[in-house]
């Protein structure tokens, strides 16, 4: 199909982007009020965070555990910064919404007494994070995949949204491409953002190859506000070796389990760091612990560190962690025998569109935000195990939202339609190559927009990032013009994500500047979220006692 032709038309009631745990989710939910239409950019069910996501899902389900507690560890771990009404949405909602996948057929592992099991994560005083082994995400995926055939929603698969449209000041749909590369367009009353992170904006990192932004980008560009983007969560255990596996997730649950870290002399480091709580500190604590550990001098020659699960029985590695086990055996490493190096790896982004925590709507008529494209729910730092239920609590929020709004008499301006043409029509006869700079983006991210940062690795990060925005990228055939689209995508995220880390002057959660010193205490920090959209920026400022 020739961009300069019309693009095909679909029409519809609530048009949702992206085909994670969320996007499914509200999908779901959204068609109970009309009809709705589902954008996957890989195969729906197969891309995206959720079918990767190892270690379990966070729901109150014991007497000795609460509501309270959950939102209270939840809090801590997100150094405060967390949206207080968002945070009890998600502990209030996450186990009514686990029940609903079990009856929907999801099996997740149970006790001797035939009830959930649940094990410990970091920054948690309760097992209370539930599992299907180690492949927790997949299981809860195949279940919503199966409820989702039993829906009307049309799916389109391989599909990549490339803007969303407007009529005045709402959202009215979005413009996409097929796997072929041709042009299409959706028109819908409402549209839900449910694309996904962007942690791979940097080398390392957990996501799939589709985690460069695309939410965060898509709703800047309509002018959606975002808070927080400056709060990457490294996950502390990546792999790696082999350099192709090189940051692929080494579950949490290894550390639940009881596997400890080694440095490269024998110790067991998280003494030094959090000898309370170890290896299951948050993560921002452990990770970086690790870093610390590797820029000064105490980690492998591979750099990193190790994890060492010998100590457990390997019935219990083989019964509890098969995912991992089996990936660690094709990188030639028997965990049950030797231990596995890992270092931290990009993982989530704790910021993302500001979003109503009863609705999901964004700052945007028309346009709502659910799953990691939303920020505000996990603060500074995710304690892990709340992702996976945060897709459920939040999807159904989302979805139900957009399918009881109105329908509305909208249409599609054709100047934006021609605009989105003609961007894409540059492609063709751009020459940079765009996997050449979104290499480039990472080494520019690793370098000022790690772990540790400071002001003048921020600024020069964002001069390059805008030297690199500007290329003219270059699509070899019509199917490489979503490619091009995701690059321009990282860079806006990458964008975003340095200037909300000079706005915040201080040290809090997964942000470490290392010019500026971390508050006596977080929880009476004077900043509150840090704030971007096209017409204004900042860092909001509160009352603390």
């Amino acid at each position: 199909m020739s961009i300069l032709t019309s693009p095909e038309r679909t029409d519809c009631h609530v048009l949702v982007i992206g085909s994670g745990g969320a996007g499914v989710r509200a999908a779901i939910e959204a068609s109970r009020y009309g009809d709705t239409v589902l954008l996957s950019k890989a195969i729906a069910g197969k891309g995206g965070c959720t079918p990767m996501a190892e270690g379990g899902y966070n729901a109150v389900l014991r007497a000795q555990d609460s509501v309270e507690a959950h939102l209270r560890e939840t809090l801590e771990s997100g150094a405060f910064l967390n949206d207080p009404t968002l945070a009890q949405t998600l502990v209030h909602n996450a186990p009514e919404r686990l029940r609903d996948l079990l009856r929907r057929g999801a099996v997740f592992d149970v006790t001797e007494e035939g009830e959930v099991a649940q094990r410990y994560f970091g920054g948690q005083k309760f097992p209370r994070t539930c599992y299907a082994g180690d492949r927790t995400g997949h299981e809860i995926m195949t279940t919503l995949m199966e409820w989702l055939r039993s829906t009307p929603v049309r799916v389109f698969h391989e599909t990549s949204a490339i803007a969303l449209l407007k009529s005045g000041d709402a959202v009215t749909g979005a413009l996409a491409l097929d796997r072929s590369g041709g042009l299409l367009l959706f028109r819908a009353d409402s549209v839900i953002l449910a694309a996904g992170g962007g942690a791979k904006i940097y080398a390392s990192s957990t996501n799939s190859a589709s985690g460069t932004g695309e939410g965060y980008a898509l709703g800047y560009e309509a002018g959606a506000e975002l808070i927080d983007m400056e709060m990457v969560q490294f996950h502390p255990t990546g792999a790696v070796l082999p350099p192709d596996a090189k940051g692929r997730l080494i579950t949490e649950a290894a550390r639940g389990e009881g596997g400890i870290l080694l440095n490269r002399l024998g110790e067991r480091f998280m003494e030094r760091y959090d000898p309370a709580r170890m290896e299951l500190a948050p993560r921002d604590v452990v990770s970086r612990a690790i870093a610390t550990e590797i820029r000064e001098g105490r980690g492998t020659i591979n750099g990193g560190v190790y994890l060492d699960l010998t100590r457990l029985a390997p019935a219990v590695i083989e019964e509890r962690l098969p995912v991992m086990l089996e990936q660690c055996l094709r990188f030639g490493v028997d965990i049950r025998r030797e231990s596995v190096e890992v270092a931290p790896a990009a993982h989530h982004v704790m910021g993302g569109l500001r979003i109503d925590p009863l609705t999901c709507r964004t700052t945007v008529e028309g346009l709502y935000a659910c799953g990691e494209t939303a920020g505000g729910v996990h603060g500074a730092n995710r304690l892990g195990g709340n992702a996976l239920a945060e897709t459920q609590v939040f999807g159904t929020l989302a979805g139900e939202a957009a399918g009881k709004a109105k329908p509305r008499a909208s249409s599609i301006p054709a100047k934006q339609v021609d605009d989105q043409r003609r961007r894409l029509e540059a492609f063709r006869t751009g020459d940079a190559n765009p996997y050449a700079l979104l290499k480039r983006l990472h080494e520019i991210m690793g370098e000022g927009a790690g772990i540790f940062r400071n002001e003048a690795g921020l600024k020069k990060a964002l001069l390059e990032i805008d030297r690199i925005s500007r290329a003219r990228l270059h699509a070899a055939a019509s199917r490489n013009l979503a490619d091009c689209c995701s690059v321009r995508n990282a860079c806006t995220t990458a964008m975003l994500v340095c200037r909300a880390a000079l706005l915040r002057e201080e040290s809090r959660g997964a942000h470490m500047r290392t010019d500026d010193a971390p508050p006596q205490s977080e929880e009476r920090s004077p900043f509150g979220h840090t704030f971007l959209s096209l017409s204004r920026e900042g860092i909001e400022r509160r009352d603390r006692p």
